[in-house]
């Protein structure tokens, strides 16, 4: 599937940076979630954090748990529990793809991004496999080398 966020004006409210390190990405998909007041409230007000979301499929829903959303501070009456497990979005066919890859080839699926789409809230969720500590490593190695290089151009660039 292409890049869900390609091409649109989009505000990035939450965004779970561990899960690149931690995980290997497969595949990423756009999901709407269902939300109360309140919590969209918070959402606009940048209240998220998806660090330690992940992503069930039961009774043919695909769940959405461990994610705080912090109680709006003007709708006292209103607020839900900020853990609540949230429904999200999706159609039939991807809940079902994405159940027959979880089963079939022991995945896992997590939130990457909660963002703000045309005023409605979504979340980039993603089809993805655990990385061993080697692979840990490597990106590390990978991401210092990186650094490296472009601190040498820069001062390269300089100099001249």
């Amino acid at each position: 599937m292409s890049n869900p966020l390609a091409g649109q004006k989009i505000k990035i409210v939450a965004d779970n940076r561990k899960a690149s390190f931690l995980y290997e990405i497969i595949e990423k998909y756009e999901a709407g979630i269902s939300l109360y007041g309140p919590e969209i409230k918070s959402i606009k007000a940048g209240k998220a954090n998806i660090s330690d979301g992940y992503v069930v499929i039961k009774d043919g829903e695909a769940l959405l748990l461990n994610v705080h959303i912090s109680p709006y501070e003007k709708a006292n009456r209103e607020n839900k529990d900020p853990l609540r497990t949230r429904v999200l979005l999706l159609h039939k066919h991807e809940i079902l793809k994405l159940l027959g890859k979880i089963k079939e080839k022991n995945l896992t699926v997590v939130p990457l991004k909660i963002y703000l789409k045309s005023g409605r809230a979504k979340v980039e969720i993603a089809l993805v496999k655990g990385k061993k500590n080697y692979d840990k490593r490597a990106s590390i190695k990978e991401k210092e080398n990186k650094r490296e290089v472009e601190r040498a151009i820069k001062s390269r660039s300089l100099n001249r």
